[in-house]
């Protein structure tokens, strides 16, 4: 009760403070007049100086590495492809955040040792897969930026690294019919994972990103997956005596020790930045701004006249702002031109003869008796 008593009476305090976008007196908003600006506009979004917001797509090849069954096998590589979209916002300037969709497939190869691989010859094996992730996004060009570099920028290196979650689906084939069931007998393999809890995965990358337009990027991008999955390869179901050191049995699961099959993307994408404004904030640069206010105010500098009136009374304060023009020659002034009176008894210090005493002036500005 006393929660929505106390929205309700904030309800019309908060609709007034959004309403009210001029200043009118140094007291309602002192800083506004100590910047040099009159007027205070309500942060919207048609107050906003840089875009942030941007879509992404690109596509590549995707190869299965630091897996059982691998995409480079005897020296060849079988290629697959992958694909993203993704929607960005940048936070400012250094980082950014991706909501990234992919979409791919891989092949590989592998070949059990011993009888057994001799056997079922090199198992072919192919992972189609789907990705959803949120990934953060470093711009390590306006970290590493130059203080004396004065240019605007067109390259800018980024560094990625994300969570996500993702189902895929893979098949293996060999020359073993009996390999996998004897009743009845099946090949190839399958492996169906779902979109669930237990298909997190994680990936990590560069791009170098370059500017064509105020709307436009290219980036070149690649990104390490590590999907945390035995399985993810193709090889087979990873039970917990798959991994026993002392058993005999020939796994495809057991070419490699690593309990996560790894894959390697590499793509080429644009960004398309939504928005009204010149610039996006990805590309801000605040000391390329910093030195082009430095250049217009060293520019301003030649039009600036200083003392139009002049100075008349030869005080050191120009007329336009001095408040006693006729200030007799050789007396101190304060900063409005003003002869100084340190004891404020009407005779200015140049002719006072007690200067810390007050008196009156037909005695020189001394006390009557002195």
């Amino acid at each position: 009760m006393k929660l929505g008593l106390l929205l309700l009476a904030a309800l019309p305090i908060a609709t007034y403070a959004q309403d009210s976008i001029s200043v009118n007196s140094s007291k309602e908003y002192p800083n506004t007049f100590t910047s040099g600006s009159a007027n205070v506009q309500a942060f919207n979004n048609s107050t906003r100086r840089f875009n942030d917001w941007s879509v992404s797509i690109g596509g590549g090849s995707a190869l299965m590495v630091h897996s059982d069954l691998k995409s480079i096998y005897d020296k060849k590589i079988n290629w697959g492809y992958n694909a993203y979209v993704s929607v960005d916002k940048q936070i400012n300037h250094i980082f950014g955040l991706s909501l990234i969709y992919q979409r791919g497939e891989t092949k590989q190869k592998g070949q059990l040792e011993g009888a057994a691989g001799i056997a079922a010859g090199v198992a072919t094996a192919t992972t189609k897969y789907n990705q959803v992730a949120l990934m953060g996004d470093i711009n390590f060009s306006n970290i590493l930026r130059r203080v004396d570099n004065h240019s605007p920028y067109r390259w800018a290196l980024h560094g990625y690294a994300g969570i996500g979650l993702m189902n895929f689906n893979t098949s293996l084939h060999d020359n073993d019919q009996n390999r996998w069931s004897t009743v009845p007998a099946r090949s190839p393999l399958f492996i169906d994972q779902k979109l669930d809890i237990n298909s997190v995965y994680y990936q990590m990358g560069i791009g170098l990103k370059y500017k064509v337009s105020r709307l436009i990027d290219v980036e070149a991008r690649t990104m390490y997956v590590i999907s945390g999955d035995d399985e993810f390869d193709g090889g087979g179901f990873a039970g917990p005596n798959d991994y026993d050191p002392t058993s005999t049995t020939p796994h495809y699961n057991m070419l490699n020790k690593r309990r996560s099959d790894n894959m390697w993307t590499v793509n080429l994408g644009v960004s398309f930045k939504l928005g009204k404004h010149l610039s996006h904030l990805a590309w801000h640069d605040p000391l390329q701004e910093a030195y082009y206010k430095t250049s217009v105010l060293e520019n301003a500098s030649a039009d600036l006249v200083v003392c139009e009136k002049g100075d008349n009374d030869n005080d050191g304060v120009c007329d336009d702002w001095d408040r006693e023009l006729n200030t007799p020659a050789g007396a101190r002034v304060d900063g409005a031109g003003v002869a100084l009176d340190m004891d404020l008894d009407g005779v200015i210090d140049l002719y006072d003869k007690c200067v810390t005493v007050p008196g009156p002036p037909d005695n020189n500005g001394c006390p009557i008796g002195k």
